[in-house]
């Protein structure tokens, strides 16, 4: 007996092209027709899965969506069985379940060197990304924030090819603009995967955004300036886009249930999504989206990885969020090639909160609260470690003990926790709180403006002394001042997912760091900004491919903080940052826009890819629409022309090769010099580099050996090509394993 159908998705031709070789032989024949017609492409669709469920009417109302513009596939309602029967049909290259993937940012931009002030910086040099249509697939938009004014922007570009669909208290003639020119939204695949749906007094079934992530997102990536912002006084100052004058294109696919949590992606959803923007002609995609565990093939079972192939083969920028799995090893998302991959860092902002005991000794929280000094108030310990059940369960009892008073705990979760014991102590009548809690940036305002404040195990463990050591202890707090520059440094942030990459491990993720935490933007979320530095880079080099885009990001990226300190990572134990926390370093827009040399990877890169992950020729040849072959000794994935060097099993000695293009000064010698990894001799043949007006690019090679045969872990350096006035960096990340004898 067949299970309940569900919905799959029939992904026709691999990370392809359109190409009907191998399908039924009524569509082969019209192949090239079908790519220029995308209603010719639908009915084979149509009569591929009426071969299946045995009538066209059947097949039309089985049928959720048909992907016809950047690949060929199709999203559909089958049973087991059917799916496995699609999938044996010519053709067919992969039959994959639908599933739900979860969402994952004033002083930014300034910190990152992009004032507006500045008029040498890229950000001016760009036209502030004029021109370049950013599309945003995450949870909606609110149009009415001031961040979407379309004040001083010109005609929508010309290339625009998209459109802006009516719902749900979203009328295009209102809140479509010359800001954001495209507004779409995608549902069904989500109606058929969740049990639960979305509640209509509490979602919108529009491109209106219920939860404020995607507002945040796109704001954060190209919104207008707005001045005089602040959060209730705190952080106050002018606020903008990476890309000011970038146009929006919304692609609604992320839905809030509130029995799910964080609002929710089919990837059917995504997938249509980045067909429909692949043709409405976006110039660079954003998506703070992930899998809710990650697949081990996601060229294949990933619909982020797959329509991400093929927005980058038409020249599209793919930006995706590393993860929010906080600092565990292997856990970083979206980790194919193609993408740039961000991790999150802080920056140097703070909001100390002076803390005064009865003793008189003051020692400083951070906390995002406002409102009048809290005089010396009862300071009380209930001895239970802070979690959402147990504060609940300890303050039911203990109403009497808590009101008038600041309640103290110590705990091991995070900022969610914290919110949620603010409101208990609240409730009891408490008129303020301390949390002591791994070191950590991640900060935000409690509920109702709450004071809450956070201080570290340390600083947590002399306000307890003081409280078990004194017979009536009292506090008083200060509210928050904003805080900027020296001597405060950027971090990565505690939640940003980290490497190395578990999938393909000689693929370095994430790619880069920027500022993603306590950002004021339309709303205030964590999520890396990227997207709007991009789209300066697009504008400013519109000839450069994805890759190329990539490759200047990294090698320019500040490995060092902006005062020349190493950068941390926050953790369980703050730690020196390295490459799987943060890739290259921290962005450098200003930098990445002239980077001298350019780490490029064209079609026969990616051909080098498929093969090295073991995909046949027939699904390659319909990848790069030509019959292609691969070697008979498998490549090396080491080879792939990344702006990084990740050998996750050196024993013998290794050569490597890179290429790189000449951007700079045609007259220019670039000369090696080489970090290198701990337990490792690294040379670089040659190790100068001649350029000139007819030799833009240039091949070296790579040679690291292990000096001691035994099992390590991950050692880092980098090796710099200089020039006397660029440095091109790339990480190197080595560990050394031997079998044993």
């Amino acid at each position: 007996m067949s299970s309940p159908s569900s919905v799959l998705l029939a992904i026709l031709c691999l990370l392809c092209f359109l190409n009907g070789q191998g399908m039924i032989a009524k569509v082969a024949a019209n192949s090239r027709r079908q790519h220029d017609n995308p209603k010719l492409l639908t009915d084979s669709h149509h009569d591929l899965l009426a071969t299946i469920v045995g009538s066209k009417e059947l097949a039309s109302e089985l049928m959720v969506y048909s992907y016809r513009h950047g690949f060929s596939g199709f999203a559909a309602k089958l049973t087991e069985s059917q799916a496995q029967k699609l999938s044996e049909l010519p053709g067919v290259v992969r039959v994959i379940p639908n599933s739900l993937h979860k969402l994952q940012t004033t002083r930014s931009w300034d910190f990152l060197g992009l004032s507006s002030q500045s008029p040498s910086n890229i950000l001016h040099k760009s036209g502030m990304g004029d021109g370049v249509i950013i599309g945003v697939l995450d949870s909606g938009i609110w149009p009415e924030s001031e961040s979407f004014n379309e004040e001083g922007l010109g005609p929508v570009p010309s290339h625009w090819k998209g459109v802006c669909e009516s719902e749900d208290r979203f009328s295009p003639p209102i809140h479509c603009n010359r800001k954001i020119i495209g507004a779409r939204w995608f549902i069904k695949g989500f109606l058929d995967e969740s049990e639960i749906l979305p509640d209509r007094s509490t979602e919108f079934f529009s491109p209106r955004d219920a939860h404020g992530h995607g507002t945040h997102v796109s704001s954060t990536a190209a919104g207008s300036f707005v001045t005089n912002v602040s959060y209730k006084g705190l952080g106050h100052g002018t606020i903008k886009g990476g890309a000011p004058n970038a146009r929006l294109a919304i692609y609604k696919v992320c839905w809030k249930v509130q029995e799910l949590g964080d609002p929710s992606c089919s990837q059917a959803d995504i997938l249509k999504a980045l067909d429909e923007a692949i043709h409405d002609g976006v110039d660079v995609l954003s998506l703070s989206i992930a899998f809710s565990s990650i697949p081990l093939r996601p060229e294949v079972d990933d619909a982020i990885a797959i329509g991400s192939f093929h927005a980058v083969a038409m020249g599209i920028t793919v930006v995706c969020a590393a993860g929010n799995a906080e600092p565990l090893a292997e856990m970083v998302q979206n980790t194919v090639p193609w993408i740039i991959t961000v991790a999150a860092s802080t920056m140097d902002r703070s909001f100390p909160t002076s803390i005064t005991l009865g003793n008189n000794k003051t020692f400083l929280g951070q906390a995002m609260f406002t409102g009048p000094e809290i005089g010396f108030a009862s300071l009380i310990y209930l001895g239970l470690e802070l979690s959402a059940a147990g504060v609940y369960q300890s303050l039911s009892h203990n109403t009497t003990m808590v009101a008038g008073k600041v309640v103290f705990y110590f705990t091991t979760f995070g900022l969610g926790t914290v919110r949620n014991a603010s409101a208990a102590v609240k409730e009891a009548g408490g008129v303020g709180l301390i949390v002591a809690k791994n070191p950590s940036d991640d900060l935000g305002p409690c509920n109702e403006d709450f004071p809450c404040i956070e201080v570290d195990y340390e600083i947590g463990t002399r306000i307890l002394f003081y409280i078990q050591s004194t017979r009536s202890p009292l506090v008083k707090l200060r509210p928050p001042k904003t805080f900027i520059g020296k001597p405060l440094s950027a971090k990565v942030a505690y939640f940003s997912s980290r490497g190395p990459n578990s999938i393909t491990p000689a693929i370095l993720k994430p790619d880069i760091a920027a500022p993603g935490v306590n950002i004021l933007a339309a709303t205030s979320l964590r999520d890396p900004l990227g997207e709007g530095i991009v789209a300066l880079l697009k504008a400013m080099h519109p000839n450069w491919s994805p890759a190329a885009i990539k490759s200047a990001l990294v090698t320019t990226a500040w490995g060092n903080g902006l005062s020349g300190l190493p950068i941390f990572a926050e953790g369980s134990s703050q730690k020196l940052a390295n490459p799987f926390d943060f890739g290259g370093g921290i962005v450098n827009p200003n930098g990445a826009a002239d980077p001298g040399l350019l780490y490029d990877i064209g079609k026969v890169g990616y051909i080098q890819y498929l093969c090295a992950m073991g995909y046949n020729n027939s699904d390659i040849t319909r990848v790069v629409k030509q019959n292609t072959k691969c070697p008979i000794k498998k490549p090396s994935i080491l080879d792939m022309n990344l702006p990084s060097i990740t050998i996750p099993n050196l024993n013998n000695p290794m050569t490597i090769t890179r290429s790189v293009t000449n951007v700079g000064a045609p007259e220019s010698i670039y000369r090696a010099t080489i970090e290198t990894p701990f337990g490792t001799i690294v040379s670089v043949n040659p190790n100068a580099l001649v350029f000139n007006s007819t030799v833009r690019k240039l091949d070296f090679t790579i040679t690291i050996s292990a000096i001691h045969r035994m099992n390590t872990g991950y050692f880092f350096g980098s090796l710099s090509w200089a020039d006397g006035v660029h440095v091109v960096r790339i990480p190197l990340s080595v560990r050394t394993v031997f079998a044993p004898l």
